[in-house]
Parts: structure tokens; C-alpha cells; sequence
């Protein structure tokens, strides 16, 4: 079997790594425990975290044991990394809540069965009840103020303002690596490249602390070819629950991706072999919509199911007047005209919005362009919202 390193590698994810020779060579010997945390800030996970739970994935295929580590404790201060602004502060309340969400939909991507089963912890269990005097006598004096404050995760913080609440994370993030190295033999810490400068302190307080070896591996951010993050729309983020994201909005998402960035896609979020993707992605022309198509099509599949990828691929193909059938709204209005009927069926997000876009020529009732904001809408006609919006329209 390929060493999993190989893997990773050749279908993009990593970005970097230290001690690479010795942990090539461990990743190739024997089975090693490894962990990627998430904090629990909504009530679901997103195409971001997607590309994460396929990276453990191909870790777990290769023969080692994933640790999915939930930030249940560090949510309560917050990750500065990347962010302009602090972080909005939740209750224990609502992250046990969150914590129980990602846990259901986890499941579908990662086996909990077998001698590499994965397991889940939760850093709320040995977070919240430190000592903090303890804790800085035993932790803090293994860390720098100097090197943390060149640490690239703090840098757009430090310029706006950076409190003392986060700047206790790396703290927090390195000493969870430590416990799960002693209570699991974790020897390596995964996760987006924004991470690194959290995940290497980890790594380095094992090898100062225990005099033991330990790793830091980073991915690439799924980005855009022109640098921006992917999974973002009108609408705000691309969920994993189909309750935030439907199944046919997150087909067509991956439907209507850029051309430049489909080859890297299919390689970082399908198991697609390399080579049928060399050839789905050979011509930059037309024939990249089939690329396109099949990408969604096996996303879909991964996070919501077969049956209900296939209902989204027959939709999207409806909506462009390929046959299938359309994706339906069930609406309840005290008027049935355009605008309060595309706010009730998720079109648009307020009345404002569906005046401009008629106003601005972008919305059709069937074949016919609306001009009038108080055209009626009668029972299943079709409205559409530009190019790429298409629903058929129920009354309740």
C-alpha cells in the first residue's frame, strides 16, 4: 500500500510539515494516531471542514487511527487565527449542543469500527477544570511571548487588537496535543495551513515536555484560483446540513465552480482515481461541464446520499432544460405576488432584494421576464432568479 504521505500529496492537501523524513517513514511502519480539531461555532459543518474529514478519511484508509478532538473548551475563548475581529463568546449550553451536531454528521464520512476506529473528545473535559496558576507554571513556561507574537495567526489581530483572552489559545491548542498524546499515543496533529503556527507549538511542547517525537502536518486552504476561500455564497457558507444548505443548492454550488478550479476539487474532495480525473478535466472547453457535473454529482453522494444526489442531478438538469424534475418550494403568503412569494421560498432574503432584482431584469415567471413587482404568482409556476435559479412554486 502507497504510503499515505504519497497520497496527500499527489492530490494536493499538503502544504507543510516538520521532521518530514522521520514521519514518512513512521506513517509507513506502523499504525499512528493523529488528530484534527474542530470548534464547535455553528450547529453544523461546512464545505471547510469537508475537506478535513477527507483528509482523515485517507488517513484512516491508509491503516491509522483518527482523533476527532471538538473544541468544546477552546470555542469559549475563541481561535484568533485569520480573523479581524473577536470572536463572539458562547455558552456551555449551546457548544454542547453544537458538539452533538458534528458528531451525527461525522459519522457519515469516518468509521468508528475496527482496530483504527475513530473516536471523539471533547477538550471541555480537561479545559475547564485547570488550574490556571498550575497550568502556567506547567505550560506557559514551555512557550515564548517572543516567537508567539511573530506567529503569523496573530499578525492581522495584532494590528487591530489582540486581548489576552486569545492570546491564551496556542496555549490551549498545544496542551491539547499533549494530552491526547499521553492518553492516546497521538503523535500528529492535522489541519488547515492557517493552523500551523498552533499546531507546531503543539508538537514542539511534546518534544520539549515528554522528550518524545511528535508532528505537525498542514493542508492547503481550499481556496478559489484567484485566492479566495471556497464555500461561500449569496447566501453565506455551504453547509454539510441539508436543513442550511439543500441538497440541490450544494449540487449546483459544486456545479457552478470556476474551470480552473475543478481539477483541484475532484482530487482534494472526491477518492476519485487520479487518472480519470487527468482525463474529466484534459479539455478546457465544453466538455468541462461533464467534469463539473461529476464532481457534484459525487460530493452530493459523499454528504446527503445517493437517492438524494441523484433527485439534485435530475433538478439541476430540469432547471436547464434538460428533463428531470424541478426543485419545489412550499410557500405560505397572505399575498401570492412575486416579491413576498420568492422571500417565502428562500430566493431572496428580503423584499428589498427581489424589488431590485426585478427592477434589475433578473427574474422570470415560466418564459415570461417580470417587469411588474406585483405580478401574480399562481400555483405551480416556475420562477426563475437569473441563470441558475430555478423553482417551481406550491402553495400551501
Amino acid at each position: 500500500m502507497a504510503n499515505v504521505m504519497d497520497v496527500l500529496r499527489e492530490r494536493g492537501f499538503i502544504k507543510q510539515t516538520v521532521y518530514e523524513e522521520d514521519l514518512y517513514k513512521l506513517l509507513g511502519s506502523e499504525s499512528v494516531p493523529f488528530y484534527i480539531g474542530f470548534d464547535p461555532t455553528a450547529d453544523s459543518l461546512h464545505v471547510g471542514h469537508f475537506m478535513q474529514l477527507i483528509a482523515m478519511k485517507h488517513m484512516q484508509q491508509a491503516g491509522h487511527r483518527p482523533i476527532i478532538l471538538i473544541g468544546g473548551g477552546t470555542a469559549m475563548i475563541g481561535d484568533p487565527s485569520g480573523k479581524t475581529d473577536m470572536r463572539k463568546m458562547m455558552t456551555r449550553e449551546t457548544i454542547d449542543y453544537h458538539v452533538e451536531c458534528f458528531k451525527k454528521q461525522m459519522a457519515r464520512f469516518i468509521s468508528f469500527e475496527g482496530d483504527n476506529g475513530a473516536i471523539i473528545v471533547n477538550n471541555a473535559d480537561w479545559l475547564l477544570n485547570l488550574n490556571y496558576v498550575n497550568f502556567l507554571r506547567d505550560i506557559g513556561v514551555h512557550f515564548s511571548v517572543n516567537e508567539m507574537l511573530r506567529a503569523k495567526c496573530f499578525e492581522t489581530r495584532l494590528e487591530r487588537g489582540l486581548s489576552f483572552l486569545e492570546f491564551n489559545y496556542m496555549l490551549m491548542q498545544g496542551y491539547d496535543f499533549l494530552v491526547l498524546y499521553k492518553k492516546y499515543g497521538c503523535k500528529l496533529e492535522l489541519g488547515g495551513d492557517d493552523q500551523w503556527s498552533n499546531i507546531l507549538a503543539g508538537a514542539n511542547l511534546i518534544r520539549v515536555k515528554e522528550k518524545q517525537p511528535a508532528y505537525a502536518m498542514t493542508f492547503t486552504l481550499l481556496t478559489t484560483s484567484d485566492g479566495k476561500k471556497m464555500g461561500k455564497t449569496e447566501k453565506g457558507a455551504v453547509w454539510l446540513d441539508e436543513n442550511k444548505t439543500t441538497p440541490y443548492e450544494f449540487y449546483q454550488y459544486w456545479r457552478n465552480i470556476a474551470d480552473d478550479d475543478v481539477e483541484k476539487c475532484l482530487k482534494l474532495l472526491t477518492f476519485l482515481p487520479l487518472g480519470e480525473i487527468a482525463g474529466l478535466t484534459a479539455h478546457k472547453d465544453e466538455r468541462m461541464n461533464a467534469a463539473k457535473e461529476r464532481l457534484a454529482f459525487e460530493l452530493t453522494k459523499t454528504v446527503h446520499g445517493e437517492e438524494k444526489a441523484v433527485a439534485a442531478r435530475s433538478q439541476a438538469k430540469a432547471a436547464f432544460g434538460g428533463g428531470g424534475e424541478l426543485p419545489c418550494a412550499e410557500v405560505s403568503v397572505e399575498t401570492k405576488t412575486i416579491i413576498p412569494v420568492m422571500v417565502a421560498a428562500g430566493l431572496c432574503s428580503s423584499n428589498g432584494e427581489a424589488r431590485r432584482l426585478i427592477q434589475q431584469g433578473g427574474v422570470s415567471i415560466n418564459d415570461g421576464k417580470v417587469t411588474d413587482i406585483n405580478a401574480p404568482v399562481a400555483d405551480g409556476d416556475v420562477i426563475h432568479k437569473g441563470k441558475k435559479q430555478h423553482v417551481k412554486i406550491l402553495f400551501k
